[in-house]
């Protein structure tokens, strides 16, 4: 049987209604991984310095984090299953994502049986966690990408970049960290201590953007926090350092607690954005439940009281005869029945004004939460061909990113997607590239 107009109507509304409610779930499934995200940060960080001390020191640190980290696997796992259902359509693509994301939590109990024997290296253990950490954001990453509304669409892109600056901010902790409990610096490291931190400004840059004003001064607090100042200062010291000249390793310990300081600042503000995203999917099925309701009000007021001109078309062809009621279009201030007055046009174009606004202002912040989200995409498949064109180190791949970028003064992004779409672009000859 055919539906009706107000039948479909009001089912396009409730489809809209359970998408909103499609995006709640997938803010609570990004909620959880961020914490597991969190917790394995931790957990690296720690296992770095116990392994670079021979397991002499955060030994307890180490085990603590590692049994958070073990108990939101299992929350973690005990989700996915729950995603697999139907209700929840779930993407192909995500789904796929998720059998990765097993995968690589499966090869955490051999890492870790290697870290408790010290049979593994520091840099080794970093490199693990660090593989299982990008699976996981690249999953929260697929989830931002679905949001349809500015208000849910804006604080996800903050979110994706805060957690994306945030892991870097967990690698700056480990890698110096291991520097420290090592004794020695390392040039290399050193170089990736760098490559962090200006990881860490791009990716804060954009959530400076699409943060809203709250957030961000909330985001301006942290950085001007004791803990930032501190973190500064042991960076000059490990960055201008000799390379192959002694570090104190006591520091290796106030290191990971000062970095441990600036993350726990970013854990805050990931909190606080994560609960402005269920506020505004709350707000949005709100909303859109008031325009369901509102629907179904007016099309029966509709039904109950057909538009002006309808009657007068009515009247005319009345089979009693009415040729007075001749019928004459809305909008035409006549006088006549079922006209329009000036003040009633004037009011539907306001309205129909401040309509086409709210979509033109809805349509633009959309726009740029796609580019943002576009933008990481693009740079993340550059590196991932240069490594796989040339064998370079993702670092090294990146750093040829970011020279070709400042040698042709133009954008990251625009060199990227210059990267893939010719296959080549004007790269330092391979002998002069530095591979990790």
């Amino acid at each position: 049987m055919a539906l009706s107009a107000s039948q479909l109507v009001l089912h396009a509304k409730q489809l809209e209604i359970e998408a909103v409610r499609l995006m709640a779930s997938r803010v609570d499934l990004a909620d959880l991984i961020g914490q597991l995200i969190h917790a394995l940060q931790r957990e690296r960080g720690a296992s770095s310095v116990f392994l670079a001390s021979g397991g002499q020191r955060l030994a307890t640190e180490r085990a603590a984090a590692m049994d958070d980290s073990m108990r939101l696997e299992q929350r973690l796992a005990e989700r996915f299953a729950a995603q697999l259902d139907a209700s929840h359509k779930g993407s192909a693509s995500m789904v796929s994502l998720m059998a990765w994301v097993q995968l690589d939590l499966a090869t955490l109990a051999g890492l870790r049986a290697s870290i408790a024997c010290c049979q593994a290296s520091a840099l080794d253990a970093v490199a693990g966690f660090s593989r299982l950490i990008a699976a996981l954001l690249e999953l929260i990453f697929h989830l931002a990408d679905v949001a349809m509304y500015p208000g849910i669409s804006r604080p996800l892109v903050a979110l994706v970049y805060l957690l994306q600056g945030k892991e870097a901010a967990g690698q700056e902790r480990a890698v110096g960290a291991q520097m420290f409990a090592s004794g020695i610096c390392a040039e290399i490291q050193q170089q990736r201590v760098l490559h962090l931190v200006e990881a860490q400004r791009r990716s804060f840059r954009v959530l400076e953007q699409f943060a809203d004003p709250p957030l961000l001064a909330a985001w301006q607090r942290q950085e001007r926090s004791p803990a930032v100042a501190d973190l500064e200062q042991m960076r000059h010291v490990l960055l201008a350092a000799a390379p192959g000249s002694a570090l104190d390793a006591e520091r290796s310990e106030r290191w990971f607690g000062v970095c441990s300081q600036v993350i726990a600042g970013m854990w805050r503000l990931q909190g606080q954005l994560v609960q402005e995203l269920r506020a505004a999917c709350e707000a949005e099925i709100r909303s859109s439940q008031a325009d369901l309701q509102d629907s179904a009000g007016l099309l029966r007021r509709l039904l109950d009281n057909p538009p002006p001109h309808t009657h007068a078309v009515e009247l005319f062809f009345d089979a009693a005869g009415h040729p007075d009621a001749a019928p004459v279009l809305p909008g035409m201030p006549d006088g006549t029945p079922g006209s329009v007055d000036a003040a009633t046009v004037a009011s539907l174009k306001g309205l129909l004004q401040k309509q086409a606004s709210r979509l033109t202002r809805t349509e633009v912040e959309l726009d740029a939460a796609r580019r943002a989200l576009k933008e990481r995409k693009v740079i993340e498949r550059a590196k991932t061909a240069l490594m796989a064109r040339t064998g370079m180190s993702e670092d090294a791949a990146f750093r040829t990113l970011q020279k070709a970028s400042m040698d042709n003064n133009r954008r990251l992004a625009d060199v990227a997607e210059a990267t893939l779409a010719l296959g080549e672009i004007a790269l330092p000859a391979r002998g002069g590239t530095h591979h990790d």
